[in-house]
């Protein structure tokens, strides 16, 4: 079962509606990416996953997250990731490394953070769109984040 699957499931377990949008055409798992039919979705209050990336090659989904993000007018755009910030280098080969609770995007770009890609970092960055980045491992770590309850770092 992928991620969204289990994370659909949880939350429609705790009757939380949710919607799966993908830009490539899977229409026995999901409907496809219609950016009217999201905030449709949103008013009716669900939670609306996107999936499989841009639908175009050499984007990642990175890039994909901020473009959708920006495209919907999020307040924020979270990153799960294996570790539970942004770090001066691999915290998992380096314990030396340090984490940064806050970061600009200029400071990612210029410490060569290697957080995103870099045009999802230029994204955000010419929208104002804030990532916040947290260890999606961690049991509850994606409830503490929409929360605010977690430290991770946050790129602003």
């Amino acid at each position: 079962m992928a991620p969204t699957s289990y994370l659909q499931s949880a939350l429609e377990n705790n009757d939380v509606a949710t919607r799966l949008q993908t830009a490539i055409k899977i229409e026995a798992i999901a409907e496809p990416f219609i950016k009217r039919k999201a905030f449709r979705h949103f008013d009716k209050g669900r939670f609306v996953f996107f999936g499989a990336g841009s639908g175009n090659p050499y984007f990642t989904t990175d890039t994909a997250a901020a473009l959708r993000a920006t495209e919907l007018g999020a307040e924020i755009l979270i990153k799960g990731t294996k570790v539970d910030g942004v770090y001066s280098d691999d915290p998992r080969n380096n314990p030396k490394a340090t984490k940064y609770g806050r970061l600009s995007y200029d400071e990612v770009l210029e410490k060569k953070l290697e957080v995103m890609d870099l045009t999802a970092i230029c994204l955000c960055r010419d929208h104002k769109m804030p990532i916040k980045v947290f260890n999606m491992q961690r049991p509850g770590s994606l409830f503490d984040n929409i929360s605010g309850l977690s430290g991770g770092t946050l790129i602003h």
